[in-house]
């Protein structure tokens, strides 16, 4: 199991008719709307965006030759699955030394989703993988055979989405999550790798996981997911469906890994529920044995969030990795006594996920840092010595030149608890900044909203702050995972705007630093980052030069009645129900789309037309509003992307384009 909290429900495709403004303000048939400049080249569509320079082309080039990788799991015979990137998209690799030959074993045009390897026990040697369209999401797992080296269809291949592939521990079964039914609700399947039948073992409705089979396959863990706050375990009788849900204390909490102990009787878990009735601002790691009632919280002693954990197959280890402030700290337990074990120095960063060896001996985890791209790394537990197993390029790049950001905390405009509330932020300030001259700043905002911004390596924060003598500030505005639930919940449903305020707030601390351009600031931001860039030019035009949206939302009635079925709730959940007349009068109140005419800063709008999350129409409804207004708008539009640019040559292209903006809106002085 990766060092991963639960997963958010996967979204899904988009509606193909465009749609009309809602309303139409009779200022704007009064204004010319401005000459729209057209460009299709293979499946990229442009509008305005000017040729790009062939210097620029040039000096970004190595930034985005840079490259990271990943670790999946381990082969029966000690070599590692890795994904990694040598072409267009990531593929599935296999390394069998430290830094040796990367093998890849994949080549499709589409990047591969989840590679989830079969155990050491398993009849048949090989990994399951997901793969989809376009970058529509509506993934098929698929079978890898390691020794034919053939690779067969498992799912219906159809319209629907099947993720979350987990083996038994003797291979001889995978559960998956599905909405191959009804196309709406995540069903949890079963599947015989010996027989290849598969049936649904659950079809309750609503968003289920997979998350571990009891040793003698008789019983699956499962967790229904209600949204980032609420979450609900339970247990299914394989043969015979009957599921039997836990217990929640408090009636309602958030839950992350779930995983039968070595024992198959206890079991272990990651939850934010009340301990001796006292509320908990933080998931913990969690030991339960129903026999005894025992409960045991195994990280109590560390105020920060367990991201994720992972249990040897020999039985003998646990480790947990927790998000402290950003940055990732590992432990490793002896089981059962949970013993807390040496562990040799690792890097400053962020851990994407882990895996024990067939053996138990070795643990391997994906490590990234703000100045070096992901690798993975291998930890010899009993020796307690760290090996680099793979050594990603940085495009022929000098790595001690790159710059890591510090963390800032600065306050916003509200009380929490009786205290002024802060918000934490990265910095990224350029090392060789000129003297006595101040310098122009990006505001980098994260999608989710129930995600984090963590110090992980970013080639175009490393290109504007060496190449451009631009610096970067990336906030975690309230709701962002990672800092407690009370923070978690501060812009749900009619708070929304208060998280705009939190970037009111930044750029009054960008004012008040002597080092930093106050009048030269830029934002950008992808999904629900899209929507605060819109909501910021909104509010803040006079403070803000331009703004990036990406894949963004520009009014949430409309983002709620058009995203896919599967995922409506889920998003009812955080920004509020577009059905109950209060809300659906909020959010005429907060929606870009319905205050275009406030937006006077330069926009840049980019869009996957398949996203199946927020659908392209999202994208052309605020570029045709801003634009009746008078404004120009740069609009780039891919027919073979989805929620964002997996392709390398297409995220290229918006990369530059990008910079070329930033140039010429940002950068200089006189505008």
């Amino acid at each position: 199991m990766p060092f991963r909290r639960l997963p958010a429900v996967l979204p899904a495709i988009l509606p193909a008719a465009l749609l009309t403004l809602v309303c139409a303000l009779p200022a704007l048939a009064q204004t010319a709307t401005p000459e729209v400049k057209r460009e299709e080249v293979g499946t990229r569509i442009s509008e305005n965006i000017p040729p790009i320079p062939q210097e620029l082309i040039e000096r970004l080039n190595r930034y985005q030759n840079t490259r990271g990788a990943s670790v999946s799991g381990w082969t029966k015979d000690g070599c590692l699955l890795i994904s990694t990137r040598f072409a267009e998209t990531s593929q599935a690799h296999r390394v069998c030394q430290p830094l040796g030959m990367r093998e890849q074993l994949t080549f499709y045009p589409e990047p591969l989703g989840g590679i989830t390897p079969s155990p050491a026990k398993a009849p048949q040697r090989g990994f399951v993988f997901s793969k989809d369209k376009g970058g529509d999401e509506f993934s098929q797992l698929y079978w890898f055979d390691e020794t034919t080296r053939a690779v067969s269809l498992l799912t219906d291949g159809k319209r629907s989405q099947n993720s979350a592939a987990q083996f038994s521990r003797d291979g001889r079964l995978i559960a998956y999550r599905s909405t191959s039914r009804n196309g709406t609700d995540y069903d949890i399947w079963v599947r015989d790798t010996t027989t290849g039948q598969a049936r649904a073992v659950l079809t309750k409705g609503g968003s289920w996981f997979p998350m571990d089979f009891s040793p003698d396959n008789k019983k699956l863990l499962v967790m229904n997911n209600i949204s980032a706050a609420e979450s609900y375990p339970g247990e299914v009788d394989i043969a015979t469906g009957e599921v039997e849900m836990f217990p929640v204390d408090g009636g309602k909490a958030a839950f992350g890994g779930f995983a039968y102990a070595p024992d198959g009787k206890s079991v272990y878990f990651v939850s934010d529920e009340p301990l001796n009735g006292v509320a908990q601002e933080f998931q913990t790691l969690r030991h339960h044995d129903p026999a005894t009632g025992k409960l045991t919280v195994l990280s109590a002693q560390i105020p920060w969030d367990v991201s994720g954990f992972s249990l040897s197959e020999d039985g003998k280890h646990l480790a947990y990795s927790t998000n402290e402030d950003g940055i990732s700290r590992l432990r490793v337990l002896s089981l059962p006594a949970h013993r807390e074990i040496k562990l040799p120095a690792l890097p400053v960063g962020v851990f994407g996920s882990g895996a024990f060896s067939p053996d138990g001996s070795r643990l391997a985890l994906s490590l990234n840092s703000a100045t070096s791209p992901s690798d993975v790394f291998v930890i010899d537990l009993k020796k307690a010595t760290l090996t680099r197993w793979t050594r990603s390029e940085v495009g022929g790049l000098d790595a001690s030149k790159f710059v890591a950001p510090t963390l800032i905390r600065y306050p916003t405009f509200d009380n929490v608890d009786g205290k002024r509330l802060t918000i934490p932020a990265f910095y990224y300030r350029p090392a060789q900044a000129p003297a006595g001259r101040k310098l122009p700043v990006v505001i980098n905002i994260h999608g989710g909203p129930e995600s984090q911004s963590q110090p992980i390596f970013n080639p175009t924060a490393q290109f504007m702050a060496n190449e451009m003598g631009v610096a970067m500030l990336v906030p975690n505005v309230r709701g962002s995972t990672g800092y407690g639930k009370t923070y978690l919940s501060l812009d749900n449903g009619h708070n929304r705007e208060d998280s705009v305020k939190d970037i009111g707030a930044l750029l009054d601390w960008i004012a008040q630093q002597p080092e930093l351009d106050a009048s030269r600031v830029g934002v950008v931001g992808g999904s629900y980052g899209g929507y605060m860039v819109l909501a910021s030019l909104m509010h803040y035009s006079d403070r803000i030069r331009a703004g990036v949206d990406v894949v963004g939302i520009s009014h949430f009635g409309t983002f709620l009645r058009n995203t896919e079925s599967y995922r409506r709730d889920l998003r009812r959940v955080e920004y509020g129900d577009e059905r109950d007349p209060k809300m659906a009068e909020t959010f005429e109140r907060i929606s870009p789309l319905n205050h275009a005419d406030r937006i006077t800063a330069k926009l840049f709008v980019a869009q996957g037309k398949n996203d199946p999350r927020v659908p392209y129409t999202e994208a052309e409804q605020i570029v045709k509003a801003v634009r009746a207004n008078g404004q120009p708008v740069w609009y780039l539009l891919y027919t073979d992307e989805g929620h964002g640019f997996r392709k390398k040559s297409n995220n290229d292209y918006f990369g530059a384009a990008t910079i070329l903006f930033w140039e010429q809106h940002l950068l200089d002085p006189k505008r």
